[in-house]
């Protein structure tokens, strides 16, 4: 149990190392051996885990994805909002959320498969929508399918300008900005009267949820 333990420690090392060189020098830029010199492990140790770039890319995906879970509300649009505000909370606090952000949104990052974060937080998305509308929180007119792509490509522009000009660190203003002009277009007004999205709340349920090492 010790020996196993000992190489879940080594893997989650390797890849808060790996979530480090890729935030700063982009995917292309990044190498094994500076990926090996920040980790403080042998060659070997990081082969055993991962057999090359692409594997650790991918791993500092799955270790941040799918979307952090958050507590069950009544209103799924609630918790479509949670969502996306306890993770612009961590990407202010997390290495492995900016990490796999930046991966994801990196165009120069040839031979790897940027997909997958997308299509998860597009599959998360359309399951609450498709719940909301069941539950009447939507608008007659609203496709799920439709919302939940437009949802996830604005998130992720928004995620985008908030990093270049502050760091993340107006991400969630921006945020709940969007949440703002989105919601009228497709929640019934009774329902878009009783959501909370105010810009304190990302933090709150973050500190509720299980704890998580930050920066």
């Amino acid at each position: 149990m010790a020996m196993q333990d000992r190489a879940i420690r080594t893997r989650r090392t390797i890849l808060s190392a790996a979530a480090q060189v890729f935030e700063k020098q982009g995917y292309q830029a990044a190498t094994i051996t500076e990926i090996l010199k920040v980790a403080g492990v042998t060659k070997g140790a990081l082969y055993f885990h991962f057999q090359s770039k692409e594997e650790l890319a991918l791993g500092v995906f799955d270790a941040q994805e799918p979307p952090q879970a958050v507590p069950a509300q009544p209103l799924k649009l609630q918790e479509l909002v949670d969502i996306g505000m306890v993770f612009s909370h961590r990407l202010r606090t997390n290495m492995l959320a900016r990490a796999g952000v930046r991966l994801s949104m990196d165009q120069q990052a040839q031979g790897l498969d940027r997909s997958g974060p997308f299509l998860r937080w597009q599959e998360t998305t359309l399951n609450l929508l498709t719940r909301a509308k069941e539950n009447g929180e939507l608008l007659p007119h609203v496709v799920p399918a439709e919302s939940a792509d437009l949802y996830v490509s604005a998130f992720a522009g928004v995620q985008v300008v908030s990093q270049t000009l502050s760091d993340y660190k107006d991400l969630d203003h921006r945020y709940s900005s969007l949440q703002r002009h989105i919601l009228p277009s497709i929640a019934v007004p009774s329902v878009l009267a009783a959501l909370d999205l105010s810009v304190e709340r990302g933090a709150r349920l973050a500190s509720e949820l299980s704890p998580e090492p930050e920066d």
